[in-house]
């Protein structure tokens, strides 16, 4: 049993690491950081709750932490947990800038710990049917991928640290590593990158909405994009190429199951249904035929594979490159944004 320790408890400690690390078996929340209230004790009563991070360093039993808390500490909470002999999973996005997050796997290395981020949609139903029909040819050569993570809210959440100006505030840097995420991972790195970050709403104090282009060759584009004030949202997915298109309307049901407290039983967490999978259109002996693509979501799958890179029987699923890479492109995506002007991929290596 590895026994974990989760720091913060608000919406990405409350609702998605902590219900996904207690439905794994194998790990254990022993410990939780929540600095005021009881609702964690509450909820997970065998875990010991502590109100600092020193109390938590001090529990010699604590093998792995999670760091769930607002983003201007991940990069100081996840060094010092490093520096302290723990394995750490840290809630995206991973750092502030490039330069912290090469600092953190350099620590990393030094002490021999592991160290991940939770890019939890990448175990999405839609996004998992995606990664293994593309490579099948079914469209062809793709031309265009479009990424949408649409919302409405007009107003801002009053007290929401996310939308007060500050380092790593802002909708590039929570919901951006999702799309770039996905567009790396289908398409790998780009030549160039484009961006238009900027405030929509009345009132908005840092970014809420964003469009990303990744320019890849032969004409190729990622074209990755969210906001606020979207009351009808386009399609999750659309991928266009020269023998069909795929088009994938609404998200995994999964993150709003979990958001509402509605934790999946044993062998129900893969909740999307064959009907709401996405839709391959293409042409076959003059034809136009359509097909639905199902998928298999699962987030429990990302700590499955962090319990088992703990004990030794496998590697990491979201690999210390692929985390860079993420960094690299919303620092690309600031610069771009601000200087109105397409840049060339920086290529950034971690220290051998």
């Amino acid at each position: 049993m590895i026994e974990v320790a989760l720091i913060g408890f608000g919406l990405a400690g409350k609702f998605f690491h902590a219900q996904v690390i207690h439905a794994v078996p194998g790990l254990r929340i022993a410990a939780i950081l929540q600095r005021t209230g009881d609702e964690a004790a509450k909820l997970y009563p065998q875990a010991r709750i502590v109100r600092t991070l020193e109390e938590l360093l001090a529990i010699e039993s604590i093998r792995l932490i999670v760091i769930a808390s607002p983003n201007q500490t991940h990069f100081p909470f996840a060094k010092r947990c490093l520096e302290a002999g723990r394995d750490v999973v840290v809630d995206k996005p991973f750092t502030n800038t490039v330069a912290e997050a090469v600092e953190l796997f350099r620590i990393a290395k030094q002490h021999s710990r592991t160290l991940t981020v939770f890019h939890s949609r990448r175990f999405d139903a839609d996004f998992q049917a995606l990664r293994i029909f593309l490579p099948k040819g079914d469209l062809g050569r793709v031309v265009r991928f479009e990424s949408h993570y649409d919302r409405f809210r007009p107003a801002g959440k009053v007290g929401a640290w996310r939308e007060q100006p500050g380092p790593g505030s802002g909708i590039l840097f929570d919901l951006g590593p999702h799309l770039i995420d996905h567009a790396l991972m289908l398409f790998g790195r780009p030549q160039a990158i484009s961006a238009d970050v900027r405030m929509e709403r009345d009132g908005a104090q840092t970014d809420d909405a964003f469009d990303l282009s990744l320019e890849y060759p032969h004409s190729m584009r990622a074209q990755l994009s969210a906001t606020m004030l979207s009351l009808t949202p386009r399609p999750r997915f659309v991928v266009l190429g020269t023998q069909g298109s795929f088009v994938k309307r609404g998200f995994d049901p999964l993150e709003n199951a979990l958001r509402t407290g509605q934790v999946p039983s044993e062998n129900a967490w893969m909740m999307e249904k064959e009907e709401d999978g996405g839709e391959l259109t293409t042409v076959r002996d003059g034809q136009t035929v359509k097909t639905r693509v199902p998928g298999r979501g699962d987030w429990r799958d990302f700590y499955v594979n962090v319990r088992d890179v703990l004990l030794g029987k496998t590697t990491l699923l979201v690999t210390p490159r692929q985390v860079l890479d993420v960094m690299v492109a919303l620092e690309l995506a600031q610069q771009s944004s601000a200087e109105k002007r397409v840049l060339p991929w920086r290529s950034v290596e971690l220290q051998e």
